[in-house]
């Protein structure tokens, strides 16, 4: 699968993200909160973590 770039995510999403993880973490729990937020797909989440560098921790499936 490609991995999107920064500037194949809606800035609105990166924004989102960003705001959420300043520190560069995110929680899976917070991802998914923030993608029903959003009304968008949690890939997008995902995308937008990959593109800014933000790690994804406290997997709920224990994948990260």
């Amino acid at each position: 699968m490609k991995e999107k770039t920064a500037a194949e995510v809606p800035r609105d999403v990166l924004e989102a993200v960003r705001r959420a993880a300043p520190e560069k973490r995110i929680t899976c729990a917070r991802a998914h909160q923030l993608a029903a937020e959003l009304k968008v797909p949690l890939r997008q989440i995902g995308a937008a973590c990959d593109a800014l560098g933000i790690k994804i921790k406290e997997c709920q499936l224990g994948c990260f």
